[in-house]
Formats: C-alpha cells, structure tokens, sequence
C-alpha cells in the first residue's frame, strides 16, 4: 500500500478543502470513491487488465497539487502555437485540469472568446454549468467500476468539462478542446469530462493533449459520454506531448439503440501512456468503430486496454489498432469483446497489427472473445512483425535511401487507421504529423513559447 497510502493520507487531510473548492455534484461521490480506493488500492499487474502496466509504480512519485485552485498565469494562444492545427472548430481550452473560461499572464486578466452554439447547447464546466443534467449523469459509468484509478479521480477532481446536446441537434463544427500541462513544478492532476448527447443528437469532439512545461507531469483522466437513441458521437483523441508526461486515461461509453460512436485515440509523442476504452451497447442496432495508432521510441511505452460489451442483439464493433515501435520503445494491446445472452446477430471484428521497427522493441498482444449467445459474427486477429526486408530492397534498387525507404513503409502501415477518420482536415493534418513524427521533428512544438 505504500503507492497509495499518500493519496489515502492527502485525502483526509484536505477534504474539506477538495470539497470547498468543487460543487454539490461532484462532492456527492466523493467520498464513496475514497473508501473504493482505500480498499482495493492501486492493482498489481496479476489483475488482468493492468498485467503490461505497473500502476502503482506510475503513481509513487510525490506529485504537487493544486488542490487549492491557484490561478496559473497563462495565455493558452502561446502553448497553442504548435503542430496541431487550429481546424474550423469552436476552440476551448483546458489548463491542467480546468476549463478556462479566462486567460491570466501575470496580472493581467482576459476573458476568451466563446463560440457560437445551437440554442440549447451547453459547453463549460461541470461545477457551475452541470446543474440537474450533470447530476443524473456523473459517475454513473465510472461509478460502476472497481477501476482504481477512476476511484482517484473521482475523489480528487474538483471540477471538469460538461458537454450537453439536446434532442435532434447537429453540431456542425467540430469541438476542439485542447489540454495543456502548465507548471512550474512537477504536477499531478485530474481531467474529468463529461458527454451527454440526447436522442438524435450529433457532435464531433478532438482532444489534444500538450505539455507546455519541461516537468514531470502525471495526469488522470475520466470521460464518461452517454449517446442517446439514433445519436451519433465522434470522439478523437491526439497525444502530443514529451516523455516526461505520464497519461492514465479512462473513458466510458454508453450507447443507446440505432446510435453510432466512432472513437480513435492517437499517440504521437509521449512518456508513459496508458489508455482504457469500456464500451456498452445497451440498444439494439447500436454500432461503435474504435481505432488507435500509435508511434513510439526511445524507452516510451504505450498500452491501450478495450472492453466492448454488446448487451443487446443486432449491434456491431470494430477495433483496429496498429502499432509502430522504435528503439526500445515497449506497446501493449488487450482487447476484449464480451457477448452477453440474448445479444443474438452481434457482429463484431477486432484486428491489432504490430511493426516493430528494432529488435529491442517489445510488443504485447492479446485479442480477445467471450460469447455467450450462438447467432453472432466474430473475429478478431493480431500480427507482430519487422519491416519487409523484400521491399526494402526493391526500392534501394530503384534509388530510395534506406531511411526514406524504411519512412514509406512505416507510413503506409499506419496510415489505414488515420484514413478511418471522418473529418477531413485532421485527417490530412494526420498524415503530416506522422510523417514528421517519424522524421523525429515532433519532439517539441514547434514556436511553443511557454516550452523553452
């Protein structure tokens, strides 16, 4: 218990502080999620789903954190400068782990603009804008699970991003929220993200994760999204950080009848990486597509951990994830499909293909299929293997360089999962980040000012 022992003894010191600085919504949970995490601690890698991570090791590091809500002077426009580009999409910010409403350099206060949204659609936070919506909906997916890295989160997140769309409404840009890691000592903090989309409505979310501080950061995250009938989510997130961050993100999803969700999480520069995926398809006709790409080297290490659970008949999955590997940087995967009785005509496909580039890179794999009804399409497959050595020789022989030889073949393996992307703008972005990425060009944001 030693890992978690100093977030057992922070919490009951600084309770009433957490709480004074949160809301009635947030706080109601509180509690239930401490005594959660008391009890079960942070998992040993025999657990199943944590076996390619040590957890507790991630989180033994005494981390700073802002528990009493100091300002941090920052101009978000300044980290923003970077790679990532500003796509036609209604722009917000979140620093560390609150949504910024203004922006602070110093003395200097500003309020940012904000954008233009359908009559009835709310985006801010969770505390202030969340109100009786949020309160029916908060913790009801993660609540549900013994995670206990979600149990930290909810203890200690004090406030958190809110997303509601009401019945029939079609957001026609794309919400871009951008996350940025500000410190100027090592920090710890905790993202909460809530998504509600009622029937029929339609939205298109992009994170982006940024560092803009050479420290040692640890960051949690929870979002729970909640699709209604016949609505339709398209969540993509983007990593971009540097190898002193360490992410532990978990989102929940539930969908409702004839809704469809496409979720696609991208790693293109990190630390320690650790993404968990639980999907539920509660309604019948549900579809989900859920893909990830990731790119590492040096001793960088990516896992991405997916449950999707068809609890009703006539649903449809797809998973495909593609890895590429350098140096001795080290991926995991671990997908699993649960079919439960009575969800009869599921069809489902999952597929994890690998390339590891060195033969110092490792990659854990582990596809997987659990079904209890006997009217159901299933597959699902993995690969792991090195760069063809044949194509590498035909275009050697045709005046390739070997370096820029072995770039199109890595490009190409990868650039299925990008093109899986609707929009169109982020998908050409994509595909020149990925070619930069492995040039070795994205180590720091280009014109970041606030990452000297």
């Amino acid at each position: 218990m030693q890992a978690e022992q100093q977030y057992i003894d922070l919490y009951k010191q600084c309770r009433e502080m957490i709480c004074r600085h949160s809301s009635e919504v947030m706080n109601s949970v509180r509690d239930a999620a401490f005594e959660r995490f008391a009890s079960t601690g942070f998992p040993s890698r025999k657990v199943e789903r944590y076996k390619y991570t040590d957890v507790a090791k991630l989180f033994e590091p005494n981390y700073g954190l802002n528990l009493n809500r100091l300002e941090i002077p920052v101009n978000p426009y300044d980290a923003f400068r970077c790679d990532v580009p500003n796509l036609s999409t209604s722009l917000y910010f979140v620093v560390n782990d609150k949504p910024l409403l203004t922006s602070t350099t110093g003395k200097e206060k500003s309020v940012l603009p904000k954008a233009k949204l359908p009559e009835g659609v709310i985006i801010g936070n969770i505390s202030s804008d969340g109100g009786e919506a949020a309160k029916g909906f908060y913790n009801q997916l993660a609540g549900k699970d013994d995670d206990a890295v979600t149990a930290l989160n909810t203890m200690l997140a004090q406030d958190g991003l809110f997303v509601y769309v009401p019945k029939n409404v079609v957001l026609d840009r794309a919400i871009q929220i951008i996350n940025i890691l500000r410190s100027d000592v090592d920090l710890m903090v905790n993202r909460r993200v809530l998504i509600i989309l009622e029937e029929g409505a339609e939205a298109k979310f992009l994170f982006c994760d940024h560092a803009a501080d050479d420290r040692h950061f640890l960051a949690t995250q929870v979002i729970e999204c909640f699709a209604g009938n016949n609505a339709k989510l398209d969540l993509y997130c983007l990593e971009e950080t540097h190898n002193k961050n360490i992410r532990v993100s978990n989102v929940y999803i539930q969908q409702q009848a004839n809704s469809r969700v496409k979720h696609n999480v991208i790693t293109l520069h990190n630390g320690l990486t650790r993404n968990k995926l639980d999907l539920d398809l509660v309604g019948e006709g549900a579809e989900c597509s859920c893909c990830g790409c990731v790119i590492a080297d040096k001793k960088q290490h990516v896992d991405n951990n997916t449950l999707i659970t068809h609890h009703a008949p006539h649903c449809t999955s797809h998973e495909l994830y593609k890895y590429v590997l350098d140096e001795e940087a080290t991926g995991a995967f671990a997908g699993r499909v649960l079919v439960k009785p009575g969800a009869q005509k599921t069809t489902s496909q999952m597929t994890n293909q690998n390339l590891c580039a060195t033969k110092d890179a490792r990659m854990y794999t582990q596809p997987m299929l659990e079904i209890y009804a006997d009217d159901v399409k299933c597959a699902h497959g993995s690969t792991v293997g090195q760069l063809n050595d044949a194509a590498m020789f035909y275009m050697q022989q045709r005046g390739i360089p070997k370096n820029e030889a072995r770039l199109l073949l890595q490009n190409a393996f990868i650039n299925e999962v990008i093109d899986h992307m609707e929009l169109e703008p982020l998908r050409d972005r994509l595909h020149y980040l990925v070619e930069k990425r492995f040039r070795g060009e994205l180590n720091k944001c280009e014109g970041c000012k606030l990452c000297k």
